[in-house]
Parts: structure tokens; C-alpha cells; sequence
């Protein structure tokens, strides 16, 4: 079972927010100990071969020399000087990655990474993503919704259905799409999947306001306060079918759509796996971001990129598509492992994430990216410099969070152990990384 959080949910009287979301974003740049951080989001993750260009020489001339892949697939740009961020709101307005303004920090989509090219799911789901991001942007309501506010658009593979999302669409084989937000639950047709997403969205910000808690996701909404989705469906024009009220735990887990479930290996957090995909309009290249950081230099060797895209995943990868054959795509693949890109499960950094840590951020009692140990198998490990646990992955990890003074504290299974000095810590992790069988 995953860890338990420091501070678990309050089951009794509901939280208030008493100030509006400061998450950062493109334009609201965050003052971190590293310098200005900046946020662009990304639906799907995806980004022309312009875009990427324009990100890396952002990232060169402005930031620290890398970009940040984040654990929703978005990107962030650290570093940034104090005076920097009308010059780097112009880059990203000339490459398109500002289509509105307003919108700029709630464009949160997440989808299938693989959706489309390896000939596996029920639906392109990465059209979704673009259709939901042009419907978000031309809605003046949905610029009210949070920059944590989540949406996943899953194909069937049930990858993206359990990263926690407020709404949440998963694909079936009939034409059809099942809807979550909260315990509810719709089908609807796939062609009114992006329109369903908003509307439940906006029955959210409807529910947060009457709540009056400064609710900024669906899981802060109090216990009771019900979310009228049905009737938004309805003034949206989205014929839905209701489907029984999910539980607590249903809520957290894929709800299968109709049809067969996609079998497919998954690696640690069910993202893809590093290598190349055969799909039936060519292959696709499969890579890992060390820590989640892509350097300048990096960045450019994901180009050119046959398809004019790229797409980062939320498990801090990224996906080339476009490759006519096997052994052209398995260059480029041989290329990026060169480049210090995790490039096959047999690499000691597959699986292995942490925070930014010091000096970066000022809450982190350690310099977590220094003290990260690699390793190989087992579960997947994730260090993180205190207790926010910030970009942590869903599901079972071996938790490694500084205590301070260079010790640590690593739980698996279940258990916690202390580990007081850093010389103690790969013994520790590589025994909590082993699976047992209850």
C-alpha cells in the first residue's frame, strides 16, 4: 500500500481556503531560492517541433539550461532572472503556447502519451485534448477553476484514469466515454467527451461557490456538498446516461469502460516504457528524463521530430512519434541514450524520481537531487526533501523524505525505518524496493 500522508484528510470540518490558488504559471512566475520558476501547461502534453526550439532557448538564455518535465506532463523553466518575464510571455505568445491569456494556468490536461501511434486503446483521446483546451479558452467560467484543477482523458489503457484527477474520461470500444467527477459517474457519447469535461467542471466551480470553502479541487468540496453535474450536462446539451455513485475507493481507481481492457506492460506509475512502439502508422520512441530534467542540450537531440511533435508524460518521459521504420527510430533511440536519457528498464535511473530539493526550494531540508542513489527493479522510488512530498507519483513507491541533518526516513509495504545517515540509505531503499507477497 502507498505511504500515508503526513496529514491525512479532514474527515470532520471542511477546509478552508481563505486565499485564492498561487500556483504559478507562464506569466505568474514563482520567486523559488534558484531564482523565477515558471509553469507552462501543456494539454496532453504536447509540443510542436517549433515550440520545443523556443522552450530550449528559453530555457538557455533566461533559465538554468534545462527544462522541468512535471508530474502532469507540463513544463516549467527555472532560474529565471527577476526582469525576465515580459521577454519569456513574448517567446511564448510568438510560438503559441499562450493561446489565452486568462486561461494560462488552467489549461491542466492530461492524456493517454501513446494514445493514437501504438494502435492500442479506444480513441485518440490526444483530439480530446485539443478540443477541451480550445473549449476551456473560449469559456470565461473556466478561467475562475484552479491551476491544480485536473482533467485526464484516458484511451482505455487505463494509464491516466488513476492520477487523481478532478474529471476524468475514459474511452470505451463502443463510441461512447464514461465521465467522472467525484462519486459521479456518466456515459456519453465520444463525440461529447470535451464538451461533458467542461460542463462538469463548471458544476464544480457552481458546487465550490455554494459551498463557500474557497474549494480549489473536487475532493476539498465538504462532505454533502453535491455536485450538479446532471444539470449541467443538461444546459450543455450533452445527452448522458447515469451510472451507479462510485465508492470512495472507486473514485481513486479506473472504472472500466465498455469493452476489452488493453493489455499492455506498463513501468513504474503505468507510463510507458522506455524503447521503441511499433504502431500502424509507423513508430514511436519512448524515453525517461533523468529525475524529470531535460538539459538544452538534450532537448535538441529530440529533434527533428519526424511527426512535428513531441509529447512529455506525466511520468516525467517523453514520446517521439513518426519514425517510417524500426531501425530509423531505434537510432534516435540509441542517440538520447548517449544523451544521458533513460532509454530501457535495465537503466538505474528507470523508476527513480525526487523533488527539487535544495537549493531550489526553501522548505527542503536536503539537497534530495545530490543524495538520489540509483538503482534497479522493484518498486519505484521517489526522495522528496520534506513532507509536501511535492510531484510525487500515484500508487506504491518507496517513500524517501529528509528528516534533517542528512537523515532520511524511507517507508515501504507499509513500514517506515529511520535511516540517520546517508551512507545507510541504498541498502535501506534497495531492501524496501523488493515487492512482497501478502
Amino acid at each position: 500500500m502507498p505511504p500515508t500522508p503526513t496529514t491525512p484528510p479532514d474527515r470532520g470540518e471542511p477546509r478552508i481556503r481563505d486565499r485564492s490558488d498561487a500556483c504559478p504559471g507562464a506569466l505568474r512566475l514563482h520567486a523559488a531560492d534558484d531564482g523565477r520558476l515558471a509553469r507552462l501547461r501543456l494539454p496532453g502534453g504536447l509540443l510542436t517541433e517549433h515550440q520545443l526550439r523556443v522552450l530550449a532557448t528559453a530555457a538557455e538564455r533566461l533559465g538554468d539550461g534545462a527544462l522541468s518535465v512535471t508530474s502532469r506532463g507540463n513544463a516549467e523553466l527555472r532560474g529565471l532572472a527577476d526582469g525576465c518575464g515580459a521577454e519569456l510571455a513574448e517567446l511564448l505568445r510568438d510560438a503559441g503556447l499562450l493561446p489565452a491569456e486568462a486561461h494560462e494556468r488552467v489549461r491542466n490536461v492530461v492524456a493517454s502519451p501513446l494514445a493514437g501511434l501504438d494502435g492500442l486503446g479506444s480513441a485518440d483521446v490526444q483530439l480530446w485534448a485539443r478540443e477541451l483546451d480550445a473549449l476551456l479558452c473560449a469559456s470565461d467560467r473556466a478561467a475562475r477553476l484552479s491551476g491544480r484543477f485536473l482533467f485526464a482523458l484516458d484511451d482505455g489503457r487505463g494509464d491516466v484514469a488513476g492520477l487523481g484527477a478532478d474529471v476524468t474520461l475514459l474511452a470505451g470500444t463502443d463510441g461512447r466515454a464514461v465521465l467522472r467527477v467525484g462519486r459521479h459517474a456518466f456515459r456519453v457519447r465520444a463525440t461529447d467527451a470535451a464538451r461533458a469535461a467542461l460542463a462538469a467542471a463548471e458544476a464544480f466551480l457552481t458546487a465550490a461557490a455554494g459551498a463557500g470553502t474557497g474549494a480549489w479541487r473536487v475532493r476539498e468540496l465538504p462532505e454533502g456538498q453535491d455536485i450538479d453535474v446532471d444539470g449541467w450536462l443538461v444546459r450543455a446539451g450533452v445527452a448522458a446516461e447515469p451510472l451507479p455513485l462510485l465508492t470512495g475507493t472507486e473514485c481513486s481507481t479506473p472504472d472500466p469502460a465498455p469493452g476489452p481492457p488493453v493489455d499492455r506492460p506498463e513501468g513504474p506509475g503505468t507510463g510507458p516504457l522506455p524503447g521503441v512502439v511499433e504502431g500502424p502508422d509507423g513508430w514511436t520512441v519512448s524515453v525517461a528524463a533523468p529525475l524529470g530534467r531535460l538539459t538544452v542540450a538534450q532537448l535538441r537531440q529530440l529533434l527533428p521530430a519526424p511527426a512535428d511533435e513531441v509529447r512529455l508524460t506525466p511520468w516525467r518521459g517523453v514520446v517521439v512519434p513518426g519514425f517510417a521504420d524500426r531501425g530509423t527510430a531505434r537510432a534516435r533511440l540509441d542517440t538520447l541514450g548517449r544523451a544521458g536519457l533513460v532509454t530501457g528498464t535495465d537503466s538505474p535511473w528507470w523508476g527513480v524520481g525526487a523533488c527539487t530539493g535544495r537549493p531550489g526550494c526553501a522548505k527542503s531540508l536536503a539537497d534530495v537531487r545530490a543524495d538520489v542513489t540509483p538503482g534497479r527493479g522493484g518498486l519505484p522510488v521517489y526522495w522528496s526533501g520534506c513532507e509536501r512530498r511535492c510531484g510525487r507519483p500515484q500508487g506504491e513507491y518507496v517513500d524517501v523524505v529528509a528528516t534533517g541533518d542528512g537523515a532520511y526516513r524511507v517507508t515501504a509495504h507499509g513500514t517506515s525505518v529511520p535511516v540517520p545517515s546517508r551512507a545507510e540509505l541504498e541498502g535501506t531503499i534497495a531492501t524496501a524496493r523488493t515487492r512482497t507477497t501478502k
